[in-house]
């Protein structure tokens, strides 16, 4: 009689599910939603009668949110030790370089036709135009360096391209606040939150938030677990 073995299955194909990455997955939903927002607003004809101000001011604010958020990040894992939110960073910054790129297309190609000479003379002479437009030059090589690829290949140059992510941040506060003029109580919040930020990458600040976050770490781990309640007959 002739025996047939049960093949075992290779060594490398595992029979675990591979887990929903949730944080990510919240993030790219957040990244799409200002989008769709104005998709939809569009399509149940709810823009206002100026409706390129519309788009441009929700293109606008979502890259500034974007970009604060990015910023976030470095002293979130400093606080928390949650290194898992290191991914979020990059696709953070890239979706807030997105809104940020269509915000200066709409200003371009939509308000100004394309016509490079109006768009020049509106950067000279428009101080806001001129911040923006600063921001997003910025942000450019940020976004085109933001891959593992591109990090092996600069080395440690690559940290030190990224911070000029703090420069654009405070251009593009800077674009928001010369933009409203009169109320500018909203851009200044974003601003403090910038320039918090920043502080936050101080070494010796950075430093002692580090020591912080191990002596109540080491105080979570010593802590007594409460005893278990015994069960009465």
């Amino acid at each position: 009689m002739r025996i047939v073995k049960e093949q075992s299955a290779p060594a490398f194909v595992s029979s675990r599910k591979p887990t929903l990455n949730w944080p990510l997955l919240a993030t790219h939903l957040a990244g799409w939603l200002p989008a769709l927002n104005i998709a939809w607003a569009a399509w149940q004809g709810r823009l206002s009668i100026n409706p390129i101000q519309d788009v441009t001011f929700g293109t606008g604010l979502p890259a500034l949110i974007f970009l604060v958020a990015t910023l976030a990040v470095t002293p979130a894992i400093t606080l928390t030790g949650w290194n898992w939110l290191a991914p979020i960073r990059r696709w953070l910054g890239l979706y807030s370089f997105f809104y940020a790129t269509t915000h200066f297309l709409i200003f371009a190609v939509v308000d100004y036709g394309l016509d490079l000479a109006l768009i020049g003379e509106a950067i000279v002479e428009k101080r806001y135009v001129l911040a923006g437009a600063a921001a997003l030059l910025i942000m450019l090589p940020l976004a085109l360096t933001s891959t593992r690829g591109w990090q092996k290949r600069l080395g440690r140059d690559w940290k030190f391209l990224h911070r000029a992510v703090y420069a654009a941040g405070l251009l593009a506060v800077l674009h928001f606040v010369w933009l409203v003029k009169a109320d500018i109580r909203e851009p200044l919040l974003y601003g403090a939150a910038v320039v918090g930020l920043l502080l936050l990458r101080v070494p010796a600040v950075r430093r002692r938030l580090n020591e912080w976050r191990r002596g109540w770490q080491a105080r979570g781990r010593a802590t007594p677990s409460p005893p278990k309640p015994v069960a009465e007959d």
